[in-house]
């Protein structure tokens, strides 16, 4: 199935996914299936420094189908009990059928990732 024409989209709903960040760069956050007949409009990518005290390094990267991780944020530091804003309704990105989102922490469970997006079919 082929994602559809965004002129001709008949349901768009609001999601929202949120994980906590582990040291694999690499841990699959939001998937649009290779199948699924849908885009993905990401509004939002935020992430929240939950340690108290240190600094964490964040990274997130963007998978198209196929493909290699390619970064949208690398090894970003986040001060203590602060947020990054990686992605914002001015910079939203898509995500055809097979891409995701990919993300991590330098240091174990210091960190949250959350993202709000648009599911267009």
């Amino acid at each position: 199935m082929s994602a559809p024409n965004l002129v001709n989209v008949s349901t768009i709903t609001a999601k929202s996914v949120q994980a906590n960040l582990g040291t694999t760069l690499t841990t699959e956050i939001l998937a649009n299936a290779g199948s699924s007949g849908k885009v993905f409009k990401v509004n939002n990518i935020i992430v929240a420094n939950i340690d108290g005290s240190s600094a964490v390094n964040i990274s997130v990267f963007i998978t198209k189908s196929g493909g290699s991780p390619i970064a949208i944020a690398s090894t970003i530091s986040c001060p203590a009990d602060a947020t990054l804003v990686v992605v914002d309704k001015n910079t939203a990105l898509y995500l055809e059928e097979g891409d995701n989102i990919e993300a991590g922490a330098r240091e174990n469970s210091d960190a949250t990732i959350t993202i709000n997006y648009e599911e267009l079919s």
